[in-house]
């Protein structure tokens, strides 16, 4: 079958064919993207922590802070 006048050039076809591809890719990856956004909208199971039942004693507090004392920043911007 044979397409009448101007359509029956080969690179009418294919300039439709390229159009019609292009369309479906913009497509495909428009509904991916929104899948992807609409996934990382989805809150996050919470992670249970220890520290959020069990008290601290005052001992184990101290010791936690001489710990992330060390762990902070010195003034020349490195860890002490």
């Amino acid at each position: 079958m044979t397409l009448p006048g101007q359509f029956s050039d080969p690179r009418v076809i294919t300039l439709f064919g390229l159009l019609a591809l292009s369309a479906a890719v913009w497509v495909a990856l428009g509904l991916r993207a929104r899948a992807r956004r609409d996934r990382a909208r989805t809150p996050l199971e919470r992670i249970w922590h220890p520290q959020e039942t069990v008290a601290l004693t005052p001992a184990e507090e101290q010791v936690f802070g001489q710990v992330v004392s060390r762990l902070s920043l010195s003034s020349a911007g490195r860890l002490r």
